[in-house]
């Protein structure tokens, strides 16, 4: 007996509901579109027409469904995370961006469309996926932008993105964020620095699965407080900037207190916090003085 579309796509968000999928209907849509190349509406549209799906198709769909209904990333199935204007190839190893983070991108990308450089500078310090820094070099095409990571798991992905995104204004740089000698060449020179470092309290154990047990590491858990990569990256922040220039880093809704306070203790001037769309706490910014 065939199977429409319908009625799998049903199938498939019933089972993610069951598991605690937060979008359970949205992943299914996307599972059902990884597997028949189309794009999500035309998934809802072969739904809504009751077209039958082939037996290879159902029951590849069901197979990614168990993956999904155990709670592995949606990302990590189809290998591939959206962000911005970019898509970006992910999976173990490297920390899949959210949606959130396009917001904070957003802060450096008006900064560098403002700057009055022919040539504005900005720098991503640990860019992970390289989703911040490919989107500032894509979307400000006549800025030059680097990306800094040291994580050897996620490194593989960091290439591959920088390579396919044909952004030739982009830079990848393998290396520490906290590094006295990090881009020594750019000292005083940057006009943007921007973080999404890890800034989880070492015992504060995420509650959603797919980030507690699929994300790395090294790029969730920032110390006792959550602040170590954000001391680090604030002193590094310090010696590439030229005064006035901009600092940007994400962080979690009830921190940003503690980071305005910890970037004003190291000089920087005007530190803010703004929420994100939810209007939760997102990002801090701060000026170099």
């Amino acid at each position: 007996m065939s199977v429409t579309f319908r009625a799998l796509l049903a199938e498939v968000t019933e089972q993610l509901l069951t598991a605690g999928v937060t979008t359970p209907g949205v992943d299914a849509a996307l599972l059902i579109g990884f597997v028949t190349d189309a794009s999500r509406g035309r998934v809802q549209a072969m739904a809504l027409t009751d077209a039958s799906a082939d037996a290879s198709v159902v029951e590849r769909v069901r197979t990614l469904a168990a993956r999904r209904a155990a709670r592995e990333p949606l990302q990590h199935i189809t290998g591939t995370a959206a962000f911005r204007s970019l898509e970006l190839a992910v999976g173990p190893g490297v920390f899949v961006p959210r949606p959130e983070t396009e917001q904070v991108a957003q802060f450096a990308i008006d900064a560098l469309r403002g700057s009055a450089s022919p040539e504005p500078l900005a720098v991503d310090l640990g860019t992970g996926s390289g989703a911040i820094a490919l989107s500032l070099a894509v979307e400000v095409p006549h800025a030059r932008v680097f990306g800094v990571e040291k994580s050897t798991e996620a490194l593989p992905w960091t290439r591959r993105n920088f390579q396919a995104s044909g952004a030739s204004n982009a830079t990848l740089v393998e290396g520490d964020l906290a590094d006295p000698a990090l881009l020594s060449e750019l000292g005083g020179r940057v006009d943007v620095v921007i973080s999404n470092p890890p800034y989880v309290p070492q015992d504060a154990i995420p509650r959603d699965p797919e980030v507690r047990l699929f994300d790395p590491a090294m790029a969730l858990y920032g110390g006792p407080d959550g602040l170590d990569l954000v001391r680090a990256l604030s002193r590094t922040a310090l010696r590439l900037a030229h005064p006035g220039a901009l600092l940007v880093i994400e962080h979690g809704e009830l921190q940003g207190a503690d980071i305005r306070a910890l970037l004003a203790a190291d000089g920087w001037r005007a530190p803010a916090t703004h929420p994100d769309l939810t209007g939760r706490d997102r990002a801090t910014t701060a000026l170099r003085p």
